[in-house]
């Protein structure tokens, strides 16, 4: 099996050596380069074409959520998950929305970032249903109707089936629990949920979650 290329970045050179050293050990893992700001991120990502960056939020010069924006705009992206010592940070959402498939927590077990560094490599988001509505309802502070109106847009694009997909992602449900609750294959959720990325040009189901409740379909007003 071919390892896992992650790129580690983040400006406190503890934290990374620490990183380092408790993912090194993994045989799926390979840590391909070390970053201590964002400055450095797309000249070390072009250069070591890693799968997943572990990304530090707050960096002096060039901070994460830049570095995240960045890197949407390239077609060949790794993943990116961001580091915070926050539940609900405005810049983690901003992050999201950015594209990052998700965050860990710096005081998150050694296994469990591990994990989420597979599943990210494997297309998941690492966000909890729970923690996802967490990062929800602290973006319901800034500007709703503006926000809600630009997203009712949006998901207009979709056809009545893929809105009901998107309304399930955006309460946090796995392919297989949406299939059983549509009535429908794994492989269909999965081409649904292939085909709302497209159609509202989003990166992942994290950011399907979160313009699902921009536009205001999981409060029970959307249908």
């Amino acid at each position: 099996m071919t390892p896992i290329r992650l790129l580690l970045v983040d400006d406190d050179p503890l934290v990374r050596a620490g990183l380092a050293f408790m993912m090194g050990g993994a045989d799926d893992l390979e840590i391909v380069g070390e970053a201590a700001d964002g400055s450095e991120v797309l000249e070390l990502v072009e250069r070591t074409r890693p799968d997943v960056v572990l990304m530090d939020i707050r960096m002096p010069t060039v901070d994460g959520l830049a570095a995240t924006e960045r890197l949407r705009g390239r077609k060949d992206a790794p993943q990116v998950v961001v580091l915070t010592t926050f539940h609900a940070d405005e810049q983690v959402l901003r992050a999201l929305r950015a594209g990052a498939a998700g965050f860990v927590l710096k005081d998150t077990p050694p296994a469990d970032i591990l994990e989420a560094v597979r599943r990210v490599a494997a297309g998941d988001p690492v966000l909890s249903p729970t923690v996802t509505r967490q990062l929800m309802e602290h973006a319901a502070g800034g500007g709703p109707d503006t926000r809600r109106t630009t997203a009712r847009t949006r998901i207009a694009a979709l056809n009545d089936r893929e809105r009901e997909v998107a309304v399930a992602v955006g309460q946090g449900h796995s392919n297989a629990e949406i299939a059983r609750e549509l009535f429908m294959s794994v492989a269909t959720v999965k081409t649904h949920v292939s085909r709302i990325l497209a159609k509202l040009d989003l990166n992942n189901r994290v950011q399907i979650a979160l313009l699902t409740y921009d536009a205001g379909l999981l409060e029970g007003d959307g249908h």
